[in-house]
């Protein structure tokens, strides 16, 4: 009872901050302070002489700690991924990004080999040597690794793409894939200029003859392909063979309306397939609603329509 009668006497306002002895008032100052004594002391007999704090919200009866609080790692949109066996590249392949890649698949190969680890990419591509480490890291990982591609996969990305285990690469419907040769720069003098180029050359080889293994496709074709920027949709990555199946594939109405049954063939120039032509053409192409109606059934029908029609002005 002292004690708390102490600690109460030595935590009061008016002794910490007195107030100045005026004259005029002379019991102004004594009263002041009986009151605050007279004030704790009720306070803690009412509180049956149990020490409070400040933590166990003493005399603050809006501040009350909350139940459960997320841990920082469950904050952690990459960590919550990798619980699910999930590693997402969706920036370019660089020596940091490679390095982070490499630690994730590594440590879910070493946590349960028999689990798939599901790859997603969305890359612009980047380093060669630092794409040729995450290769090397998935073909050094007994778990079979998925490939994803959402959005873009350019480059070492694509290339990355086509190296997943095979029979469980997939493509996103409205995502892109390219492949190129490697791109550098040779400076200095002839010699210094001699062993880069031998070394792009090289890289060039190398990725091309991967390619044409887990592609399918003859090397001369990777080749030529490859001598300039090549862009593929979804469905010429499949017939490439860089994927083996395009997720959701056949239903309509998770991509563009297009004007015919079948996937569009191999070109380059996907985003104006079918749509070139005149305006009145362009007017006459089906809504989203009809192939949905029509079970999406077009061609041949559709083009003997537009052969009828008058040829419109320019």
């Amino acid at each position: 009872m002292e004690k708390s009668v102490s600690a109460a006497y030595t935590t009061s306002p008016a002794l910490l901050n007195p107030k100045p002895f005026s004259p005029k008032t002379p019991n102004c100052y004594q009263s002041y302070s009986t009151n605050r004594r007279r004030s704790s002391l009720s306070v803690i007999a009412s509180s049956s002489f149990k020490p409070h704090t400040l933590s166990s919200n003493w005399d603050v009866p809006t501040a009350s700690a909350p139940a459960w609080m997320p841990k920082f790692e469950e904050l952690d949109t990459t960590n919550m991924l990798l619980r699910q066996r999930i590693v997402f590249l969706g920036s370019q392949v660089d020596d940091m990004s490679a390095d982070f890649i490499i630690s994730q698949l590594l440590f879910l190969d070493a946590e349960d080999e028999k689990k798939d680890i599901k790859l997603f990419i969305n890359s612009p591509g980047g380093s060669v040597t630092a794409g040729m480490g995450i290769y090397d890291a998935m073909k050094l990982c007994k778990a079979d690794i998925s490939t994803i591609c959402v959005g873009l996969a350019a480059s070492m990305g694509a290339f990355l793409l086509a190296c997943g285990t095979k029979g469980k690469r997939f493509c996103m419907p409205n995502s892109k894939v390219m492949i190129h040769q490697p791109l550098g720069k040779a400076g200095g003098n002839a010699t210094d200029m001699s062993i880069r180029i031998r070394e792009m050359v090289y890289h060039k080889v190398k990725v091309n003859k991967i390619l044409s293994k887990v592609s399918g496709t003859p090397y001369e074709k990777v080749e030529a392909d490859t001598d300039r920027d090549y862009f593929m949709n979804a469905w010429e990555a499949k017939a490439y063979g860089l994927v083996d199946a395009v997720i959701d594939d056949g239903k309509p109405g998770l991509v563009a309306p297009i004007a015919d049954s079948n996937p569009p063939p191999k070109t380059r120039v996907w985003d104006l397939w079918k749509i070139e032509g005149s305006r009145k053409a362009l007017k006459n192409m089906p809504s989203e609603d009809n192939l949905l109606q029509n079970g999406h059934v077009g061609g041949q029908e559709g083009e003997d329509e537009l052969k009828k029609e008058e040829p419109a002005s320019a």
